[in-house]
C-alpha cells in the first residue's frame, strides 16, 4: 500500500488569486505547475482587459476558451488520420502493382 502512495505528491498550486491543493502523480508535477502558470497568465490578460466590465466568472470562462482553443489547434496539428489514409492507399497500390508483376 505504501508503494502505491509513494508515486503521489500533494502540492499547492497558485492559480490567479487562489491556492489549490491537489494530489498528483509525482512525474506530473512539472505539468501541473506549468498549467497553473498558464491559467494565471491568461486570466491576468483577460482580467486586465475586462475587469470592471465583465464578472470574474465570465473572465474565467474566457480564459478556459482561450486555453481550449490553443489545445484544439495543437491537437489538430497532430491528427495522423489523413496520413494513415494516404499510407493505406499507397500500400494498397504498391501491393496491387507488385501482384501484377508476379
Amino acid at each position: 500500500m505504501a508503494g502505491q502512495n509513494s508515486d503521489k505528491l500533494n502540492i499547492r498550486l497558485h492559480v490567479y488569486d487562489e491556492e489549490i491543493g491537489v494530489s498528483i502523480n509525482r512525474e506530473d508535477e512539472e505539468y501541473y505547475r506549468a498549467a497553473a502558470k498558464l491559467i494565471t497568465d491568461r486570466y491576468n490578460v483577460y482580467a486586465q482587459m475586462y475587469k470592471g466590465r465583465k464578472g470574474d466568472h465570465t473572465i474565467a470562462l474566457m480564459t478556459l476558451i482561450d486555453i481550449a482553443l490553443q489545445y484544439q489547434k495543437e491537437r489538430s496539428k497532430n491528427d495522423t488520420a489523413p496520413y494513415n489514409d494516404i499510407l493505406t492507399r499507397l500500400t494498397a497500390e504498391i501491393e496491387d502493382a507488385l501482384g501484377e508483376k508476379k
